[in-house]
C-alpha cells in the first residue's frame, strides 16, 4: 500500500504559524529570548496580511512563521475574542530541543513568558525513556515545552 510519504516524498516537519497578538512583541521574544532568526518577511493583502515574518531555528531545519493579529487565513477553530481567554484548539503545544530544559524555562520567563509547568523528570512507556521538560506560555499565549534530547 502506497503511502502519502511515498507519493510526494514527504521528509519532515517544516513550520508552524501562529497568529500574533502583537506582532513586534512575538518576533522579538522569538528572536531575542529563544534564539530564533528572522529569515525572511512579507505582505498579503488578499489576506489581510500586513505583516508576517519567517523565523529560521537554530538547527536550520525548523522555522516558526508569525502572523499579524489581521490575517484572514486558514487557522485551526476560531479567532481568540478580544479579551477572551485562550480557546484550546487541536494544536496544544510546541515543543522546542534545549540543552538544559531548566535554564530555557528561566530565560523564557525572565524574557516575558509566565509559568506553565515547571522542570521536571517524567518516565515514559516502554521501552522506558526518561524526559526532561519545562513548559512556559510565550507572551502571545501558546505553550513551550522545552525538551532535552530523549531516546524517541
Amino acid at each position: 500500500m502506497a503511502t502519502l510519504k511515498d507519493d510526494i516524498g514527504i521528509t519532515g516537519l517544516h513550520h508552524i504559524a501562529i497568529r500574533a497578538e502583537n506582532f513586534e512583541q512575538t518576533v522579538q521574544f522569538y528572536t531575542g529570548v529563544i534564539g530564533y532568526t528572522v529569515s525572511h518577511t512579507w505582505s498579503l493583502p488578499e489576506f489581510k496580511l500586513k505583516q508576517a515574518a519567517m523565523l529560521k531555528s537554530r538547527d536550520g531545519f525548523s522555522y516558526l512563521e508569525i502572523y499579524d493579529n489581521q490575517a484572514d487565513i486558514p487557522a485551526q477553530g476560531r479567532k481568540k475574542l478580544a479579551k477572551e481567554e485562550f480557546i484550546q484548539t487541536a494544536l496544544l503545544h510546541i515543543c522546542l530541543t534545549v540543552k538544559d530544559s531548566k535554564k530555557a524555562y528561566e530565560m523564557a520567563i525572565a524574557g516575558g513568558a509566565t509559568a506553565c509547568l515547571e522542570p521536571m523528570v517524567l518516565h515514559l512507556g516502554n521501552p522506558a525513556i526518561t524526559v526532561h521538560n519545562s513548559l512556559v506560555y510565550s507572551p502571545n499565549g501558546e505553550v513551550i515545552e522545552f525538551m532535552e534530547k530523549a531516546g524517541f
